[in-house]
Order: structure tokens, then C-alpha cells, then sequence
């Protein structure tokens, strides 16, 4: 997988050294789950082509799926217009969410029938 250094070289990190990632299905557009990256996650990810995260809790890198097989493999990144958030567009081999479900967002606080507008 072939990086664009110089966008790399834009982003911005907050203090701990990370950036947020947006997971994104290629296939449904679905939104699957949002983690943390460090340069060396990118690095990583770039490296292998399928996505590898940094854990606040664990203090450690993880690759996605390594335990359980439901790996992401990366086929585009995209960096926002403030180089302070990742959209990681993935092919997905099993669900995203650690719950055994396709996304990590699958509760809904607000919607439509909640009395939107639309």
C-alpha cells in the first residue's frame, strides 16, 4: 500500500500522540467503528494493508481481527480538512464491533420515529 507522505506529514496528533479513525465500510458506506491511531498504527497499517489500532486502555497496538479473525482490510484513507481525523474505507471479514455485531453503533438514542424532522 502506497502512502502519501506528504499528507501523512500534515496530520495532526493531539498530546498523547494519537488521531481518531471513522471506520467505514467500502461495500455499505455503514460506519463500523472508531478507534485510535499513533504513527506506528499507520505505519503498521500501511505496511500490512489491513487496519491496526492503538489501545488507550491496553497502552499497546493492536492489530484488528488478530484474535478473533474479523479483520478490516484497507482500501482507502482519507485524512479530514484539519488533518485531525481519519475515514478508513475497509473490506470487513466478520463483524467490527467486539459485541459480535456488524457496527459498533447499533443503539439508537435519536431517531426519526424520536420526532425528527425529515
Amino acid at each position: 500500500m502506497i502512502a502519501n507522505q506528504n499528507e501523512l506529514a500534515k496530520l495532526r496528533f493531539n498530546e498523547a500522540g494519537l488521531i481518531p479513525a471513522v471506520v467505514q465500510s467500502a461495500d455499505s458506506k455503514r460506519v463500523l467503528m472508531v478507534a485510535w491511531m499513533n504513527k506506528q498504527s499507520i505505519d503498521q497499517t500501511f505496511a500490512i494493508g489491513e487496519t491496526v489500532f492503538f489501545s488507550r486502555s491496553r497502552n499497546e497496538l493492536w492489530h484488528k481481527g488478530e484474535s478473533s479473525g474479523n479483520t478490516q482490510r484497507v482500501l482507502k484513507v482519507e485524512v479530514d480538512c484539519d488533518s485531525d481525523c481519519l475515514l478508513i474505507h475497509v473490506e470487513e471479514n466478520g463483524p467490527a464491533c467486539h459485541n459480535g455485531t456488524e457496527s459498533c453503533f447499533d443503539s439508537t438514542v435519536l431517531g426519526k420515529s424520536d420526532g425528527l424532522n425529515g
